[in-house]
């Protein structure tokens, strides 16, 4: 038997052969000239052609995808029209290159550009190699590069997945996810999550295992081992049994001890928050509304916005929903809001901060979502992503007082914020906290790399204890504001245990993670939950924090999380 290990990204225990990726598109051959035949206009005519023709294909796929894997192929798909990506071709082509060629090696230009510029702008890199091979392919005429076919189900084994290949995977086919490379924050994990397919990550030596070989994946202990054998087998039935009681969330977000935790879900539009709110969600938590924006060219009118934001609230009838401002920048780029060419995205014009370089945008976006509330019953609370100073929560505040909104807040994802709480919390009436953001400026880890996912982990005692200091702010004097969780680490049955000792008072997540959330949830007092969050503050690594709370939590083994 070998042993691998890796980032569990979602639970479950499967037993399956893997496959692997198979080989990218072969690369045009260096220095490949235009067939004679064929003039340089005609090859640049037909170059646009295919790139037009990858475009529509991605967007086709888009509109019938998640809310999550939207936004990723809608962002993939405007990469395939790139101007810079094109016109380097082009010139290429006009030199004598062939079009494959000249896309080929455009490409390349473009992705080693994006890989030198480091942060998010690294992680577009992934999208410029995977539009060239599409584009490739369609300049062949054979089919794009992608997930293996198999009449028989399969564990998928690849060093990353480009996003338009995760955004379409099929869970029928696809029983489990396995990457080599890839942080838990990637698109991969966050789509893997989406769709409930267990998943690990940044699990290395995979690559040695031939396609066909049987494994046994536990997804929340982050482990796959060959040669199953009986234990494992039994650990397939006892998930198996209790995936019923995992699968339906009752609507009630409650403790051993009768303490309320609202259990809200995470959503990006309106077909996905009908699903949430049927499969028992006591409210939104976030409100992505990028969906509204993402693979456009210019901004959506304000009618089109109350469309869209009032097709979310009538979901939820007279429940909460706390909206996110357009939270557009670093692996989220608007051709019309946001510069490309920041040396640093991830720590540049961002969030609430395009107000400052595109003033407009988020007054129109609240006088929009005043415009859908007013019609709707829904108790709608607004709040601002990358808030770092009091200041800039007081003008937030003030914007949504102009707008008619009553309920204006903040996202804690910058360390100046949480550390500022009190002051801000002055200004505002509530915050959440965005974890998968805090714990990338606080450990300075790139959430989409996979060398740093051991960094890049929400269970870091230092994250920990800035969310205690959070809401230690959220309750100073003068104060008493709410504070909620919407990132990733609400989705974790252990860490929501956590959160919630740490004074949390709210949690959102994927909708597919409120049953297993619940369940845990259900076997511990509040009180149980602070000893345990402070034994987590205590450990000196974030596994090591991550072990202790688990190994004194028996629920999360009996029920295969």
């Amino acid at each position: 038997m070998q042993n691998f290990s890796g980032v569990g990204v979602m639970p479950g225990r499967v037993i399956g052969t893997i496959r692997h990726m198979p080989p990218a598109l072969s690369e045009p051959p260096a220095g490949e000239k235009l067939d004679a035949a064929v003039t340089a206009e005609q090859a640049i005519a037909g170059l646009k052609e295919a790139a037009a023709s990858v475009q529509k294909d991605l967007r086709t796929r888009a509109a019938t995808a998640s809310p999550e894997a939207k936004a990723v192929l809608e962002a993939t798909a405007q990469m395939a029209t790139d101007s810079m990506l094109l016109k380097g071709a082009n010139k290429l082509i006009t030199t004598g290159l062939s079009a494959e060629r000249g896309i080929w090696e455009s490409g390349e230009t473009v992705a080693q550009m994006l890989i030198t510029l480091g942060g998010y702008m690294a992680e577009r890199a992934t999208d410029v190699l995977d539009v060239r091979a599409r584009i490739v392919a369609a300049l062949r005429g054979v089919p794009a590069p992608g997930i293996p076919d198999s009449t028989d189900p399969f564990i998928l084994v690849a060093e990353d997945l480009a996003p338009a290949d995760t955004a379409t995977l099929d869970p029928a086919k696809v029983v489990a996810l396995l990457t080599t490379g890839g942080g838990p924050q990637s698109h991969t994990a966050i789509i893997a999550r989406a769709m409930g397919l267990t998943a690990i990550v940044a699990a290395k030596g995979l690559e040695a295992l031939e396609s066909g070989t049987v494994v046994f994946v536990d997804g929340a202990a982050g482990t796959i081992s060959t040669s199953p054998g009986d234990t494992e087998r039994a650990a397939v039935d006892a998930w198996l049994k209790n995936a019923a009681l995992l699968s339906v969330f009752d609507g009630n977000g409650v403790m051993a001890d009768g303490h309320l935790v609202p259990l809200l879900a995470n959503v990006g539009g309106g077909k996905d928050a009908v699903k949430a709110a049927a499969a028992g969600a006591q409210g939104v938590g976030l409100l992505r509304t990028e969906f509204c924006f993402l693979g456009r060219d210019t901004e959506p009118s304000i009618e089109e916005q109350v469309a869209e934001y009032k097709a979310v609230f009538d979901a939820f009838g007279s429940k909460k929903v706390v909206v996110r401002t357009l939270d557009a920048g670093a692996d989220k780029p608007l051709p019309f809001l946001t510069d490309a060419s920041e040396p640093n995205p991830a720590l540049g014009v961002r969030g609430y901060r395009t107000d400052t370089t595109s003033p407009g945008v988020l007054a129109r976006q609240l006088s929009a979502i005043a415009t859908a509330s007013a019609g709707s019953e829904a108790e709608v609370w607004v709040m601002a992503p990358m808030i770092s100073t009091p200041s800039e929560a007081a003008d937030f505040a003030a914007m949504c007082a102009d707008a008619g909104l009553s309920i204006p807040g903040v996202m804690v994802e910058v360390p100046s914020a949480a550390l500022s709480s009190e002051s801000i919390l002055g200004q505002v009436s509530f915050a959440s906290l965005g974890t998968n953001d805090l714990t990338q400026y606080t450990m300075a880890a790139d959430r989409q790399l996979g060398p740093l996912a051991a960094l890049n982990n929400p269970w870091q005692p230092a994250v920990l204890r800035l969310i205690e200091l959070t809401v230690a702010g959220s309750r100073a004097e003068g104060n008493h504001k709410p504070v909620g969780v919407c990132g990733e680490a609400a989705a974790d049955p252990a860490l929501a245990v956590v959160l919630v000792g740490l004074g949390v008072s709210t949690l959102s997540m994927s909708a597919r993670s409120l049953a297993s959330v619940a369940a845990v949830l259900k076997t511990v007092t509040l009180d149980r939950a602070g000893e345990l969050a402070q034994l987590a503050l205590a450990a000196p690594s974030a596994e090591a924090a991550r072990t202790a709370v688990r190994e004194a939590l028996p629920a999360l083994a009996e029920l295969g999380l």
